[in-house]
């Protein structure tokens, strides 16, 4: 009886029987092991993507509750009318890389600063820093619709995420439709108040003048509540809506001082963006000696601005690389907390060399951290910062 081939799944390769690839040496079970592993990550970061929205509408939400509260007291006194309403779901997004496409995009290229004659040897070759050096490296970054942290790769360059300069048009899009819909609802709602006053001035019953008396006013003290939320929220979405500028993008520095950015390139492949300001004696982060990679265990750190707390350093250990199932980009995992805010800042080893750009967390999980490989960032931006 012939013996049934086996091909493997990583380079196709076919042969009888056996544990392991001839031509390429994959294990097979580890190899299913680590891709079974890349498909729960990736299930894992669509359904925390999801999620993470809930945060950016949460005013728009509790308009909604208000004024579902006040509507239904309403028409509990005028049964007769009774208007169909939805509530406004809530939903949290978890950024994730998206796939690969040609080229960095120029978003605007206002006075784009020319790199000193010695900026090519200070990235390759500067040396180590200490933690505290690396600290002052790091910047807080903060746009019309979120906030997070970069740091300088060159005396007048600073990388950081992309998702921390550029809103997701998904979530734009979702957030202009509850917008316009909360502004629908406190029209109705204003609409119900209207009648009610109409109905108060025909009413001689005393006991339903009181009633619609108390209702009136606690639905025009919910609305005095809520309007400047929705003027507010309103606003935003005005700014959101603009074409996005370089000096949209307020960078503040490690001492507190703060620039706008006068030079911002976002890259179509990763989640990266490259901006530039005019500064004087600040330190940037080296990346680490060529052929020095980084180990499994090895003590590594983050620095940004979690949830508004500027040059918060914690630390984690490397767990090891990853890459998407998608598009085979590359990733750094650590145990080190990223944080909210933490986005675009550093991840750096002990002896203060730049590992990679942190982008990403898994939702509903502990110690599953990621940062985009410092070396991506040079492929992508090395021109420019050269």
């Amino acid at each position: 009886m012939a013996l049934k081939k086996i091909r493997c799944p990583k380079c196709g390769h076919e042969q009888h029987m056996g544990k392991e690839c001839e031509a390429c040496g994959v294990i097979y079970a580890r190899y299913k092991l680590a891709q079974n592993r890349l498909q729960e990550e990736q299930v894992a970061k669509e359904e925390a993507r999801k999620k993470q929205s809930g945060r950016m509408w949460s005013i728009v939400q509790s308009l909604v509750l208000v004024l579902l509260t006040a509507g239904g007291t309403y028409y509990y006194m005028n049964s007769n009318r009774q208007p169909a309403v939805a509530p406004v779901s809530s939903e949290k997004v978890a950024v994730a890389p998206e796939p690969a496409a040609e080229s960095p995009t120029r978003v605007e290229t206002a006075q784009r600063p020319l790199a000193p004659k010695n900026v090519v040897e200070n990235v390759k070759n500067s040396g180590p820093m200490t933690i505290e050096e690396a600290r002052q490296a790091t910047v807080s970054i903060e746009t019309p619709w979120g906030s997070g942290s970069g740091f300088f790769v060159s005396d007048n360059f600073i990388v950081t995420n992309r998702h921390v300069v550029q809103m997701d048009e998904n979530l734009l899009v979702e957030f202009r439709h509850k917008v316009e819909k909360t502004r629908e609802l406190v029209e109705l709602e204003k609409q119900k108040i209207r009648d009610m006053r109409a109905r108060l001035r025909e009413t001689k019953h005393v006991p339903t003048r009181g009633q619609l008396e108390i209702i009136i006013g606690e639905s025009e003290r919910n609305l005095n509540t809520i309007m400047p939320q929705l003027e507010d929220a309103e606003r935003r979405l005005a700014k959101l809506e603009e074409k996005l500028r370089p000096d949209d993008v307020k960078i503040i520095l490690a001492d507190g001082t703060s620039q706008v950015a006068n030079f911002l390139l976002i890259s179509d492949r990763h989640d990266l963006a490259l901006m530039s300001i005019y500064v004087n004696d600040v330190k940037h982060l080296s990346r680490p000696p060529e052929n020095s990679r980084i180990q499994q265990g090895d003590k590594v750190f983050t620095i940004g601005s979690p949830v508004g707390l500027r040059n918060t350093v914690t630390s984690g250990v490397f767990s090891g690389y990853r890459k998407d199932s998608k598009d085979g980009s590359l990733f750094l995992q650590t145990d080190a907390p990223i944080n909210p805010g933490n986005s675009g800042g550093p991840l750096i080893d002990e002896n203060g060399y730049v590992r990679g750009v942190n982008t990403m967390i898994l939702q509903d999980t502990e110690g599953i951290g990621f940062a985009i490989p410092i070396d991506t960032v040079f492929e992508e931006f090395g021109s420019a910062i050269y």
